[in-house]
């Protein structure tokens, strides 16, 4: 699993906008699709690139690119707090087919041996997955990484893609370890992009420093 922190200062600047307590629930929406969009350009700078020409109406033909794959992306929607981060992206991956799974960290019963969460996923609707594709999978917080196990698990059953992605604005590195450790074991190529890697989590499983509840702070709780 490779791990990409993006450092860019845009990037960098929103996540002070979301992590400051003072935002309110506008603002800090906007600033989790305006966000988004910033990551997705991250993210296709990585696709592979051709070289093509084409005719301008002068007539005379130009040399230009076309960006490889990116008919060929599925976009997953982890509810509800990635709702935001995907109106981002989507203006980078307009064509993207997209999926929506409704999971939620079943905190009542608390965090549980191994740092992890018990996840109850109550809604699944993907688009069919094929060998040519890249599954972007979108959370903007990976705390334990315990959903997005699931998640992954659940996309893995309906077929196998050539590559996924996971669109995250912090993760932990108690996370990254635990989903390193399911790439090795379930044979997968994955790369996270992430704003930033927060060291801790406190005994009720939030990041910290974090940002709170991304759910709570963008939709009013």
């Amino acid at each position: 699993m490779k791990v990409k922190v993006l450092d860019h200062p845009y990037i960098q600047a929103v996540l002070t906008v979301l992590r400051d307590r003072r935002t309110g629930q506008i603002e800090f929406r906007k600033s989790l699709v305006r966000i988004g969009r910033a990551i997705g350009f991250e993210v296709i700078k990585d696709f592979e690139t051709e070289e093509v020409f084409v005719e301008t109406p002068l007539n005379v033909r130009a040399r230009g690119v076309r960006i490889r794959g990116v008919d060929r992306v599925v976009i997953v929607t982890v509810l509800r707090a990635a709702w935001p981060l995907v109106e981002g992206l989507i203006k980078i991956f307009p064509q993207a087919r997209q999926g929506i799974v409704s999971a939620r960290r079943v905190e009542e019963k608390g965090m549980l041996a191994g740092g992890r969460f018990e996840i109850e996923i109550t809604y699944v609707k993907l688009p069919k997955i094929g060998p040519e594709d890249t599954v972007m999978l979108v959370d903007p917080m990976i705390a334990t990484g315990s959903t997005m196990e699931e998640v992954l698990k659940l996309i893995l059953s309906r077929g196998r893609a050539r590559k996924y992605l996971i669109v995250s604005v912090i993760a932990t590195p108690h996370a990254i370890d635990r989903l390193s450790r399911f790439c090795s074991e379930h044979g997968i190529d994955l790369t996270m992009y992430t704003a930033s890697i927060d060291p801790e989590l406190n005994e009720d499983g939030y990041i910290v420093p974090g940002l709170g509840d991304a759910g709570d702070r963008a939709f009013g709780g």
